[in-house]
């Protein structure tokens, strides 16, 4: 099983949305929440560099990466992880019949690491995560990274995803 993780394993996407929109409105600007929708699930250094493009801030990709990351890890330590309705159910079945599950999100490391280490150790065999792939979702890499990490044929998993932009990359990489 190669599960997605905001949206999906974890309801964080308000978290995203408000830290996009409080950086922009800092900056004087606005940030509607078309554009916020628009970035589900695409690769942080993307969505960032849309922030950028859409709003007065003069930071750069990696700086607007950085400060989103430290605003959502903080709001995942000081509100708990919002899990999504039955998937740590779901994930907890599957970890115990002996399924093989990778976590493939763009988001990176330092918001990861905090949410797998409340799961019970071994949960997930392989973690692909934004800063440890080239080309992030829609492109297939990281669910071909998922699939060839748990040593498996892509076409003999099953993607858990949330979004179109993380469904389109499962499909591309021959995962249903």
């Amino acid at each position: 099983v190669l599960w997605d993780m905001d949206g999906t394993l974890v309801d964080t996407e308000p978290y995203w949305i408000a830290a996009e929109r409080a950086l922009v409105e800092e900056a004087g600007g606005s940030w509607p929440e078309e554009l916020a929708l628009q970035l589900v699930g695409q690769p942080l250094l993307v969505s960032a560099q849309v922030i950028i493009d859409n709003s007065p801030l003069t930071m750069t990709p990696g700086q607007v990466v950085a400060e989103l990351l430290a605003r959502v890890s903080g709001a995942v330590r000081d509100h708990g992880i919002p899990w999504r309705p039955g998937a740590l159910e779901l994930l907890t079945a599957a970890h115990d019949r002996g399924i093989p599950i990778a976590l493939v999100t763009m988001s990176w490391m330092q918001l990861v690491e905090p949410i797998v280490d409340q799961l019970p150790e071994g949960t997930f065999t392989a973690l692909v995560t934004g800063e440890t792939v080239t080309h992030g979702k829609p492109h297939p890499e990281p669910y071909l990274t998922g699939a060839r990490m748990l040593e498996t044929d892509p076409a003999d998993c099953v993607a858990i995803e949330d979004s179109p932009t993380g469904v389109t990359s499962a499909v591309r990489a021959g995962v249903p």
